[in-house]
């Protein structure tokens, strides 16, 4: 099945395997007025079954606010993982926001999405999990928390132009500081003789499970040995400047660029085309540049932060 995309009104009461949909745009009733403010797609890649789930949530938390994320599963459960996490971290956070801060509130609803993960009696997680890249907009506040290698990259008009800028870490097994942490929990990094280029991280004494990445949910065996589920958190003030958002899985980012990605967005004549035209262009890219590789599951969401329609039709330069 390639791409998944439903439309749907919603109290944000979706639950474990409620929506087997891979991406999902849902309006709240409090913002149920609004027009669109961006669009999600996932397309399945050629490793089998597409192991990613993303959401745009309009009306989360207040009228104009807004809940997008990619989650990008691995493992055999993975799409499982992912799934559960989507359906259910919005409702999460929004309950543990009304205790504590944003940061506070990300930090606690990892950990306990993390512990309901291993509940799952029918699902053994042990080697299967899932990154994550969320952003919650809440009038001109814009949080973003990042675990494992799904990117955010916002697009911002200058003089010169449009201007990418990254605004998550890539969490890989080739980042100093993540590699020491692994280490100094006895997990090892290194690249497996098949794939040299590829920094991954195993267990102490067996060569599993391989993990491209330094943080994730789920990898249950992998907890003891420095893979955690605390997300990296940034927080932006959006300006008149900053035009949109792209979260994406690195199935894309392993193939575009910031730059290529965000000039992408741009040319596009609506919002509803964008995180598509994301998409089919990665997918170009992986058959040029890798033609003889197995093309990743990917997807994006593209949240537009400008109200005014017309906010990608000004001029380029």
């Amino acid at each position: 099945m390639g791409n998944c995309t439903s439309c749907v009104t919603s109290n944000i009461q979706i639950h474990e395997y409620g929506c087997l949909e891979n991406s999902l745009h849902i309006q709240s009733a409090i913002g149920s007025g609004k027009h669109k403010v961006g669009s999600v797609h996932s397309q399945q890649g050629a490793k089998g079954l597409n192991q990613d789930s993303a959401v745009l949530y309009q009306g989360y938390g207040m009228e104009d606010g807004a809940f997008c994320a990619v989650f990008d599963g691995h493992g055999g459960n993975g799409h499982i993982v992912s799934r559960v996490v989507r359906n259910q971290l919005p409702s999460l956070l929004l309950n543990q926001r009304k205790f504590m801060d944003w940061n506070e509130a990300l930090v606690s609803s990892f950990k306990t999405m993390d512990k309901e993960i291993n509940l799952i009696e029918t699902v053994d997680c042990s080697f299967s999990g899932s990154t994550a890249v969320i952003a919650v907009k809440q009038g001109e506040d814009l949080i973003i928390a990042n675990l494992g290698d799904s990117r955010a990259v916002l697009g911002t008009l200058t003089e010169n132009g449009i201007q990418a800028t990254q605004l998550t870490k890539d969490h890989k097994p080739d980042v100093p500081s993540e590699v020491e942490r692994i280490k100094k929990a006895n997990g090892r990094v290194f690249a497996h003789e098949s794939q040299p280029h590829i920094q991954r991280v195993w267990l102490p004494n067996e060569d599993v499970p391989g993990l491209a990445m330094t943080r994730a949910f789920g990898n249950f065996d992998m907890k003891s040995y420095g893979i955690i589920v605390t997300p990296e958190i940034t927080h932006r003030r959006v300006t008149s400047e900053d035009q949109f958002l792209v979260l994406a899985c690195d199935g894309v980012w392993d193939v575009l660029s910031n730059e290529e990605v965000v000039s992408i967005v741009r040319s596009v004549k609506n919002k509803e085309a964008a995180a598509k035209a994301v998409i089919d262009e990665a997918l170009a890219a992986w058959k040029r540049k890798f033609p003889s590789a197995k093309v990743d599951d990917c997807t994006a969401v593209c949240l537009f932060l400008q109200e005014r329609e017309d906010c990608l039709l000004l001029p380029t330069t």
